[in-house]
C-alpha cells in the first residue's frame, strides 16, 4: 500500500461486509514421504459503500483457506473515496507486473473491467467505471494494484483541504 499518512484504516465493528473469492490455487510441497497438497485463497471483502480489504489464506483444506483469507482481509480494511457511484478522476497505477488504468464513467455504464479488478471495484461499491488491466494477469498483483490505485484517488473536498482553499476554487481555478 502507498506510504501516505492519509490512508484511512477502518475497524470491522458494525460493518456489513460481503466477501468475494478472487482466486484459489492448489499448492504442493514435496517431502521424503511424498507430496503434501495445500490451498491458497485470495479473498476481497467490502461493504459496497467505499470500504474494501483483501487477504490471503493458506490451509490444507479449501474452506479453511477461504476462512483464513476472510479474516486476513478484515484486518486490512481501507476507505476509498467515491463520487456518485464512480471514481473521482482517471488514474493509472503500476504494481509489480500489473498495470491498471481506470476512468470514471457516466451513470448506467456499469463496471467495464475484467478479472480480479472487477471483483475489487464491485466490492468497493463502484457502479460505473471503465477499467483496463495491462501487463500481468496475476490476480494477486491485480488486486493490490487496483486497491492501491483507488487509495491514490482524491475527492474535491480532500484537495481543497490540502491546498487550504475553498471548494469553489478547486473547480473554478
Amino acid at each position: 500500500m502507498p506510504k501516505d499518512t492519509s490512508i484511512k484504516k477502518v475497524k470491522t465493528s458494525d460493518l456489513e461486509l460481503k466477501d468475494r473469492l478472487v482466486a484459489i490455487k492448489r499448492v504442493t510441497k514435496v517431502t521424503k514421504g511424498g507430496r503434501q497438497f495445500g490451498f491458497t485463497a485470495l479473498v476481497v471483502v467490502g461493504n459496497e459503500d467505499g470500504i474494501v480489504g483483501y487477504g490471503l489464506g493458506k490451509a490444507k483444506e479449501v474452506t479453511t483457506a477461504i476462512a483464513k483469507g476472510v479474516e486476513s482481509a478484515k484486518k486490512n480494511l481501507v476507505k476509498v473515496p467515491l463520487l456518485h457511484g464512480t471514481i473521482p478522476h482517471p488514474i493509472e497505477y503500476k504494481y509489480s507486473g500489473a498495470h491498471i488504468f481506470m476512468k470514471p464513467a457516466a451513470g448506467g455504464t456499469g463496471v467495464k473491467a475484467g478479472g480480479a479488478m472487477r471483483i475489487v471495484l464491485e466490492s468497493v461499491g463502484i457502479k460505473d467505471v471503465l477499467g483496463k488491466s495491462k501487463g500481468s494477469s496475476n490476480p494477486h498483483n491485480q488486486v493490490k494494484a487496483t486497491i492501491n490505485a483507488l487509495l491514490e484517488t482524491r475527492d474535491a473536498y480532500t484537495i481543497a483541504e490540502q491546498r487550504n482553499v475553498p471548494l469553489e476554487k478547486v473547480f473554478n481555478g
